[in-house]
């Protein structure tokens, strides 16, 4: 089989794993002849999956770890990392450091719901790598008014979901349904991929 223009590896979230009905969507929206999507499990998902119990997620180093050894398996070069919340944090943070093509962060955890304060922006202040975020504007972490206030960098491009929460969900009042939503990310991830294979 011919290989694909582009890979995206993409990382879930702290609360569900690769096969939630959020990043399924977005795999298999994005999947197509010329973008290859890969999604995984951080070690502490893996172990709640066989144990059944909760656990936290594993601590930032192990985090890094375990997506730079997915990064390691990707025979394409041109590849592109990214994942929902906390895993469109890890993708940003080893972004430069990886030489991937671009980064894609589906509801980027600017800060914990409540606690403006503590932000999590610092690495986003200087990163290279031409980085999507996709961020509704109802996000409890981080929403338009806050995240205007950010130094970030150039290389950023923020597009802002109407109505969306954290996971792009719409209100029943909103012009656009959920899945109208998670599609329009889908596409313009699937954009902002190709934009920057143009740029090749």
């Amino acid at each position: 089989m011919k290989q694909r223009q582009a890979t995206l590896i993409m990382a879930h979230g702290a609360g569900a794993d690769s096969q939630s009905k959020f990043m399924q969507f977005m795999q298999q929206t994005i999947d197509d002849n010329n973008i290859e999507v890969i999604t995984f499990d951080f070690p502490y998902m893996l172990r709640r999956q066989q144990t059944g119990k909760k656990s936290p997620p594993d601590r930032m180093p192990r985090l890094i770890e375990s997506f730079k050894k997915e990064i390691a398996k990707i025979p394409n070069k041109n590849f592109f990392i990214g994942g929902k919340s906390m895993g469109g944090r890890v993708a940003s943070m080893i972004a430069d450091e990886v030489e991937t093509k671009g980064v894609i962060c589906m509801g980027y955890p600017f800060h914990p719901p409540g606690k403006p304060e503590k932000t999590r922006t610092e690495h986003l202040h200087s990163i290279e790598t031409p980085t999507l975020i996709l961020q509704g504007t109802r996000d409890t972490f981080g929403k338009p008014q806050e995240v205007s206030k950010y130094q970030l960098s150039e290389n950023i491009k923020i597009e802002w979901l109407e109505d969306g929460n954290h996971s792009f969900e719409t209100l029943k009042r909103s012009d656009i349904s959920t899945e109208q939503a998670w599609t329009l990310a889908a596409n313009k991830a699937k954009a902002f991929i190709q934009s920057q294979l143009e740029r090749i």
